[in-house]
C-alpha cells in the first residue's frame, strides 16, 4: 500500500517558489496515484483568492493548478480557518470551491492521518 503524503502549504504566491513547489509535488503525488492532502496555512492561504495579477510580478498564476488538482485524483484539500479569519478571507471567497475550512484545533489530527508530512 503507497504511503500517504499530506503537504503544508505556508507561503504566499508571490513570497517565492514554495507555493509552486508544494502545488508540483502535490500534482506529482495524484499522477503516481498517491494518497495526498494539500493543507493551506498562514500566508499560504493567499493562493486560494481569485483575481490574482501574477503577471504583475512576473510570477504564473497558480489557480488554473489548483483547479486541476481534481483531475489528478487530489480532492482532499483543507485550508486553517485561523489562517483565513486573520487574514480577513471567508471560505465562500476562495478561487477553489472543495477546500474544507478547517479548525486550527483539528490541523494535528489532520496531520496524525498521514505518513509523510512536507511543509513549504
Amino acid at each position: 500500500m503507497p504511503k500517504s503524503l499530506l503537504i503544508i502549504s505556508r507561503q504566499a504566491p508571490w513570497a517565492g517558489p514554495g507555493a509552486k513547489e508544494a502545488l508540483d509535488i502535490v500534482l506529482a503525488g495524484g499522477a503516481f496515484d498517491l494518497p495526498v492532502a494539500l493543507l493551506f496555512m498562514d500566508d499560504g492561504i493567499f493562493q486560494l483568492l481569485a483575481n490574482q495579477n501574477a503577471a504583475a510580478i512576473q510570477q504564473k498564476n497558480l489557480t488554473a493548478n489548483l483547479q486541476a488538482l481534481s483531475m489528478f485524483g487530489v480532492d482532499d484539500l483543507y485550508a486553517c480557518s485561523h489562517s483565513l479569519s486573520e487574514r480577513g478571507i471567508l471560505p465562500a471567497g476562495l478561487a477553489v470551491d472543495d477546500v474544507q475550512s478547517l479548525p486550527v484545533e483539528d490541523v494535528r489530527a489532520l496531520i496524525d492521518r498521514y505518513d509523510q508530512v512536507i511543509t513549504l
